[in-house]
């Protein structure tokens, strides 16, 4: 019988999976698909959504078309997945492909007509199913580093069209050219006394655990002493044989006894569901040492869909005369799988290693709307703001709002409040509420009204008022004014800003707009004559680049070209 029910809990993650094409997509590629990134991987404040296909560490490859379909997206965007294009097949499903360096033939003609048609350079528009038609193949794109990139690569995902669900494009048959015969690596393993009463290992504090490594390739943990109620958690990364490099893993299952405990399975989820990455892992530890524990239990339970929660959400109870024994597996999705046995023993010994002292006196409710006030500021967390009940350090010290540390993760957006009755009008009119790290600041949007000054933020941290009367700075690559550039295909700038940050830019040649990308990582601002609005011989130039407090500056030449072969 106890066979019979693991096979049953087992087929839960292996085998109730839909049945997807395996043939219908070809690579968006055409060279040897390498991964940076696969699904599932655990990035801040999200949960990774596609496939990083490498691109030899260099822009300009060709993007394909991987089925037939029409575009019925393109967004355009200085963030995110920067140029990216959507593709909606007949069979359901639809393809993105991101970060892209420009769009090809009549798809990049579109991009154009309707930055140009909105005179911005960030759009984002849908297409009728007849509009741009395209065919297995084609080339659709040319690949880039644009968005949130960190180098170049192109990021591709599948989703569900009716439902807009995320799926792991490797059921689509993609993990049949990525060879892995790799097993997942597990780095470090941690258990955690999860109430007053629970003691491991004579301490109260969350603590790793030692592994041995077995000639079969298994890890055998250290004998873990307890009582109360405790969770395991876990360093884990994968490796397949033609990507080099560290990726997430594809499933985790938890036994207790031979019993299913708890697992997940990174298979599909949806959008709205990302930002729960911040309970799946040790949030506080990942923001403190930079470490991704990933915990096997729920102390409060979240609905993120690829959880499998058992009968007690992973919590176990260590209780007197009773011997557990534990069971993590680890698995890819080509079923490698790495496995740490670990036993567990009642132990009465007291602590040696007491829990963190609390200090603060404000107390944080999560099921209930919270609101703190202190000096000249104020604080309004809605109920279910977080998912815990926490102790919160709360201050003000020479006008910068000392909330918390970034260590609990909020998951709706709260609001702080500044209050200036001292400040001159004309000078609040430049005045904006900052996130600040050290010597820099993060501009958020800041609503004014009278005296107050209101954000809206999932971040705990500090926060100050910032008084912004610096224009923007904004410098040509190479200097024009006055000269023929005919040899050159496209004006290059630098531009930044020190406080509030970049809002706007908008160029004109001889009265007209013109395009100007924007790249945030290198500060660079690009119009290519491609677009075909420059003059014959003598062009006249306007920049304008306004901050986000509406601070600008105006950069003004002339230059010639010519057209003429």
């Amino acid at each position: 019988m106890r066979n019979f029910c693991f096979i049953f809990l087992f087929s839960i993650f292996a085998f109730g999976q839909t049945q997807y094409p395996k043939d219908y997509f070809r690579s968006p590629l055409d060279i040897p698909m390498q991964l940076s990134g696969n699904f599932g991987e655990l990035r801040p404040n999200h949960i990774h959504s596609g496939l990083d296909c490498k691109t030899q560490q260099k822009e300009g490859l060709n993007v394909y078309a991987s089925a037939d379909g029409y575009v019925s997206r393109i967004k355009i965007s200085e963030v995110g997945y920067g140029k990216a294009i959507y593709i909606t097949h007949q069979n359901g499903y639809t393809t993105v492909y991101g970060h892209l360096q420009l769009g090809y033939g009549v798809i990049e003609k579109a991009i154009k007509n309707q930055q140009y048609k909105a005179k911005s350079y960030e759009i984002d528009f849908t297409l009728n199913p007849n509009d741009l038609l395209v065919k297995k193949g084609d080339i659709i794109a040319i690949s880039g580093n644009t968005g949130g990139s960190d180098g170049p690569h192109l990021h591709f995902e599948i989703r569900d069209t009716q439902s807009e669900k995320i799926i792991n494009p490797l059921y689509f048959g993609f993990d049949a050219v990525i060879t892995d015969t790799k097993r997942p690596a597990i780095n470090s393993l941690w258990v955690y006394p999860l109430d007053e009463k629970s003691i491991v290992n004579e301490s109260k504090r969350p603590i790793s655990v030692n592994l041995s490594l077995q000639e079969d390739g298994t890890y055998v943990a250290e004998k873990i002493s307890a009582k109360g109620t405790i969770g395991f958690g876990i360093t884990t990364f994968d490796y397949d044989n033609v990507s080099w490099n560290s990726n997430g893993i594809f499933r985790v299952q938890t036994f207790l006894n031979g019993k299913f405990d708890f697992g997940y399975q990174f298979d599909t989820f949806a959008f709205d569901e990302t930002r729960l990455v911040n309970l799946l892992i040790d949030y506080s530890r990942y923001k403190n040492l930079g470490q991704r524990v990933q915990k096997l239990f729920m102390e409060t339970p979240y609905p993120l869909s690829i959880i499998k929660p058992g009968s007690n959400n992973g919590i176990i109870s260590v209780s007197n005369n009773f011997t557990q024994n534990y069971r993590i597996e680890v698995a890819d999705f080509s079923e490698n799988t790495a496995k740490i046995y670990i036993p567990i023993q009642y132990s009465a010994l007291p602590a040696k290693v007491a829990e963190v002292p609390i200090t603060s006196k404000y107390f944080v409710k999560a099921k209930k709307e919270n609101i703190f006030s202190i000096e000249n500021v104020t604080v309004n967390f809605p109920a279910n703001t977080f998912y815990d009940d926490f102790y919160m350090n709360f201050e003000v010290k020479k006008g910068t709002l000392k909330l918390h540390d970034d260590i609990v993760p909020a998951f709706s957006n709260f609001s702080i409040t500044f209050e200036d009755s001292i400040t001159p009008q004309k000078v609040r009119e430049k005045m904006f509420v900052g996130m600040v790290y050290g010597k820099k600041i993060n501009y958020y949007s800041t609503k004014r009204y009278k005296n107050s000054f209101t954000i809206y933020t999932k971040y705990l941290g500090d926060y100050k008022l910032i008084k912004d009367g610096v224009p923007p700075k904004i410098k040509s690559d190479k200097r024009i004014g006055g000269k023929w550039i005919s040899n050159v295909n496209e004006l290059k700038f630098t531009i930044s800003d020190e406080l509030s940050g970049i809002k706007s830019y908008d160029g004109y040649l001889n009265g007209n707009w013109i395009l100007l990308e924007y790249e945030p990582k290198t500060k660079k601002l690009i119009h290519r004559f491609s677009d075909s609005i420059v003059a014959e011989g003598k062009n006249d130039l306007k920049v304008v680049i306004t901050d986000n407090v509406g601070n600008s500056t105006i950069f003004e030449t002339h230059f010639f070209r010519s057209q003429k072969p």
